[in-house]
């Protein structure tokens, strides 16, 4: 197929690189010229404008949008309009609140443009693995894409979930579980690092994955960092950000009165790991002080 794509980051230009490889005809645009060059030398044909990728596909035309969600994506949609014509399609790959999907879908119908949000997960691991696309949106716009996910999946990895914005919310969800899996294998490790036994961390990361119950692509890369960093993480900093999808799947549990307490928690611990000296620490330790005289510690 000959698509448009939009976004070259890390995630969006291994997946041009994944089509081209293929045999797909990937047309491409990114804001920066230079990553546009590097990527056109791989087989993709380059274009330096928006105007440009829309005239150099062939109608019906399709636009994969792969840049960082919110007023990015919006911008780029809108610049997009001004060009695509009724019966173009773009695609959204980033990681948009599903609410935005159920918006942009009803304002592109209008103008005859149809929409789709896949939800990617894949990570700098995609290009060699294959990407898990969860993809919402009218089937009559999905179905012509299918060689396009097909390809950027591995087997098994693509599924059509449902309509406008189901792709997106089967992604934030994903992302929810993600958090709760990441922290309880913080802890785990963060118990035998503070031990009296000296653990081999990265070995043990090994040995779970052979038969264990707990092993997983996570325990995987958790192997991978204490061998590139040392089982201290002496190098790395305890500051943990989050892109919004764990938010998003709190305030849709609770909107639907569902119980979530480890996704809650465990995004609540980000949120403490960006405090260098927690306040509300200082507010406890200054009560468990007047009532009952415990020790504090002073700068």
């Amino acid at each position: 197929m000959r698509i448009g794509f939009i976004g070259l980051g890390r995630m969006g230009a291994n997946m041009v690189r994944r089509l081209v490889r293929d045999g797909h005809e990937i047309v491409i645009y990114n804001r920066t010229p230079e990553k546009t060059r590097e990527i056109a030398a791989e087989g993709a044909t380059p274009t330096f404008s928006i105007a440009d990728l829309v005239g150099a596909l062939e109608k019906p035309r399709a636009v994969w949008v792969m840049v960082p969600a919110g007023d990015a994506t919006e911008a780029q949609i809108h610049e997009l309009l001004e060009h695509l014509e009724p019966g173009d399609t773009i695609i959204d790959g980033g990681n948009t609140n599903f609410h935005d999907d159920v918006r942009r879908h009803a304002m592109l119908k209008e103008k005859g443009i149809g929409y789709i949000d896949a939800g990617t997960s894949g990570g700098i691991w995609g290009l060699q693995v294959g990407y898990c696309l969860m993809v919402g949106g009218d089937a009559a716009t999905v179905d012509p894409l299918v060689p396009v996910f097909t390809t950027l999946a591995p087997p098994g990895g693509y599924l059509h979930v449902g309509g406008p914005g189901a792709g997106h919310y089967v992604k934030m969800v994903h992302n929810g579980i993600e958090y709760g899996l990441m922290q309880a294998y913080a802890e785990g490790f963060e118990i035998m690092h503070a031990s009296d036994y000296d653990l081999d961390l990265g070995g043990i990361s090994e040995l779970w994955m052979q038969g264990s119950v707990v092993r997983s692509w996570l325990l995987e890369l958790a192997g991978r960092a204490f061998k590139a960093n040392g089982a201290d993480l002496e190098h790395l900093k305890g500051y943990v950000a989050d892109s919004g999808e764990g938010r998003w799947t709190v305030q849709e549990a609770i909107d639907h009165d569902v119980p979530a307490p480890i996704i809650t928690l465990s995004l609540q611990t980000r949120f403490r790991s960006r405090q260098d000296d927690s306040y509300g620490a200082k507010v406890l330790a200054a009560l468990r002080n007047e009532f009952g005289g415990h020790e504090v510690k002073t700068e």
